[in-house]
């Protein structure tokens, strides 16, 4: 299994493979952006020139970072039974909107503030109902004489390069207020998503993909040490090919780009809170532990943080409602 990862050891940080218990390093100046610039076959061809032929560091000696700096995440809502129980949660409304079966939607988030596994997430200031999603991110790579544009989902399956886990860390109740506004979310969102805890190449997944190409993989979540949901990726609305090449309509994927499944079933705390009508389990606080697990790809955990006090949050002004300028004084 080819696992590319990014570490910090001795001061620096690396990117490279990691294959059992070690880590072997690029050398100097060779980054993961550019294995996903030279597309899924060369990098298997650079593994298996790099894993054994240079020095291998214990992974336990290395502290994991985000596998990659994306250019941009588009983060899907691809699971049905989460958006039924969010919808309920949030806008206190049962079921899911007709537009939902209709075509993919996403969201673009914030590619600046991705953390890594083992990293303490903050609470932003205004938070008081902390959650997280659980999700599988799909990673796109180039493939040669591809622009990424206008795909088929056959082409688009060739540009997904490696999948890795994804936390959506969301503030729902700096996101209710926000989307009442049509629009969002903005900082309900924006202040972290984790990645990790690297990328596995997409061939160890060729064989696992069923008749219409989605993979019956198990997710799951814990908080604390205690189960709190449970699901399988097949069970998404639709396959990730069909949602890269849905996301490259009119538009462009690039080498670098992630591409969220969206929030598994039973996979947040806003979804039991629609379903249960109360909010149990309760939002998330400081020192909780956060810890998805996706079979074949790996685990991430984090521990929630302290919340920042401050909020700069500034209230409209007033405007008068006249659309007619003032006249021009005469003899101006």
């Amino acid at each position: 299994m080819v696992k590319i990862a990014r570490w910090n050891h001795d001061g620096g940080t690396q990117s490279g493979f990691v294959d059992g218990d070690s880590c072997y390093a690029l050398p100097a100046g060779r980054s993961v952006q550019a294995l996903l610039e030279a597309g899924l076959d060369e990098t298997l061809s650079i593994a298996r020139e790099t894993i054994g032929s240079v020095p291998a560091v214990p992974l336990a000696d290395v502290r994991l970072l985000a596998p990659l700096v994306p250019g941009t995440i588009r983060d899907f809502v691809a699971f049905e039974e989460h958006v039924e129980g969010v919808r309920k949660s949030i806008d206190g409304v049962a079921g899911v909107v007709p537009e939902w079966y209709e075509a993919p939607t996403f969201y673009f988030t914030n590619p600046h503030t991705v953390t890594g596994t083992g990293e303490v997430i903050g609470i932003p200031a205004g938070c008081e109902d902390l959650d997280f999603e659980t999700e599988v991110a799909a990673v796109v790579g180039r493939v040669p004489g591809s622009d990424g544009c206008n795909l088929t989902a056959g082409e688009a399956h060739r540009h997904i390069f490696g999948y890795t886990v994804l936390n959506d860390w969301s503030a729902r109740d700096l996101q209710r207020r926000e989307m009442k506004v049509s629009l969002g979310p903005c900082k309900g969102k924006d202040f972290a998503n984790t990645l990790g805890p690297w990328i596995v190449t997409a061939d160890e997944f060729e064989d696992r993909h069923d008749a219409e190409g989605f993979l019956p993989i198990s997710m799951a979540v814990e908080v604390n040490g205690q189960r709190i949901g449970q699901d399988l990726l097949s069970n998404m609305g639709w396959p990730f090919a069909e949602l890269v090449a849905y996301a490259s309509q009119d538009s462009v994927v690039r080498p670098g780009d992630v591409l969220g499944s969206g929030t598994c079933g039973s996979g947040c705390l806003a979804e039991l809170w629609g379903r249960n009508g109360s909010k149990t389990p309760p939002p998330l606080k400081t020192g909780d532990v956060v810890r998805m697990t996706v079979e074949g790809i790996g685990t991430i955990e984090n521990t929630v943080g302290t919340r920042r006090d401050a909020v700069t949050r500034v209230p409209a002004r007033p405007r008068p409602r006249s659309r007619v300028a003032a006249a021009a004084p005469s003899g101006a």
